[in-house]
């Protein structure tokens, strides 16, 4: 309509304007009611296969022009419409009427109907890409977030066996004492964790919290033997972490260095912001990896389950835009360094 309007405004006089506006609009208006019933049909035969559609949109077509292209016709082929406006209408001869083709432009209207067709169908295809691909994506997601569910669960029962099995020994050397805080502290752990969802992500204030709790439970076994050391920059506080981030770390330091040492030993916590990457370290000051051990080696070495779970959930969440590395500290010692993009709580 609009189109015809902009050609009739170009070649026409100015002064029938009105009368064009009336005639193109009431010729759109059939054409919509007509292409709606065509819908109505591709919806009902949409789902009996490609053929069916294909032969339904052809034949559809031709018959939605051999409907639509008269009516136009008798609406515009007359000076601008003259059969409707009542002005005019009693001026019109019967031979003129008559000699009135109402097929006239078939092929125009056919081209028009298939074209119509046409988009309706690339647009319900696309309708139809797009869905399943937030389907796919969905499924990915439930996918992901079950693959996470897991590895977090995966902790409590790695750390209960290591903790219950400590408890177990205190027991047995009848420390009776010391069982029952390690008792105590365990189930503030465990209360702790379970209130908060495997998959959220915390803040590094209230991970190092959590770490504390651990620490704590630790500290029953090793007493003055475990020192701590905490660095932690006032703008890393804030930084989202996934949940029990930095226990594993920490459990590794305990059996590989302090557990290995009659004195003990300390670790040291440590977390600053560097080019818009949070980077937290956890280094004890035990044997380290053996001498001439590569990079990629002392990663191999440390595949414990709770280190094989952080990089497993490092990868889930971050994909590669993360960094798990081993290496030696000095004069020695392992330092175990996670980088992961910054985000603020």
């Amino acid at each position: 309509m609009f189109m015809r309007l902009l050609l009739e405004l170009l070649s026409g006089p100015p002064e029938s304007i009105l009368d064009r506006v009336l005639v193109f609009s009431l010729s759109a208006a059939v054409g919509i009611i007509v292409t709606a019933g065509l819908r109505l049909i591709y919806r009902l035969v949409w789902d009996r296969g490609f053929i069916v559609r294909f032969l339904i949109g052809w034949f559809g077509s031709i018959f939605a022009a051999l409907i639509w292209t008269p009516i136009r016709n008798y609406i515009i082929q007359p000076v601008f419409g003259e059969l409707i406006i009542f002005s005019r209408a009693n001026d019109l001869s019967a031979e003129r009427l008559e000699g009135l083709n109402l097929f006239e432009g078939i092929e125009g209207g056919l081209l028009l109907m298939l074209t119509w067709s046409a988009l309706y169908f690339i647009i319900k295809y696309y309708q139809l890409l797009q869905a399943e691909q937030e389907k796919s994506l969905r499924s990915e997601a439930l996918a992901r977030e079950a693959q996470l569910l897991m590895l977090r669960y995966q902790l409590n029962p790695h750390f209960l066996f290591n903790t219950l099995n400590a408890i177990s020994t205190l027991v047995l050397s009848r420390s009776t004492e010391q069982a029952n805080q390690m008792l105590t502290k365990l189930s503030k752990f465990l209360r702790y964790s379970l209130d908060h969802s495997p998959l959220a992500m915390v803040s590094l204030a209230h991970e190092l919290e959590t770490s504390r709790l651990y620490l704590d439970i630790e500290k029953v076994r090793f007493a003055e033997r475990l020192k701590l050391d905490f660095d932690i920059s006032a703008d890393s506080e804030t930084a989202l972490v996934p949940t029990l981030i930095l226990q594993p770390l920490i459990e590794n330091c305990i059996k590989h260095g302090l557990s290995k040492s009659e004195s003990g030993g300390t670790i040291q916590i440590s977390a600053k912001v560097i080019n818009g990457l949070l980077s937290l370290e956890v280094t004890d000051d035990g044997p380290g990896l053996s001498a001439g051990t590569e990079l990629t080696e002392g990663i191999a070495s440390s595949s414990g389950v709770g280190i094989s779970n952080i990089r497993n959930r490092l990868n889930e969440i971050y994909s590669s835009n993360h960094k798990l590395v081993f290496s030696n500290a000095h004069p020695h010692g392992l330092t175990v360094r996670v980088e992961i993009p910054y985000e603020r709580d």
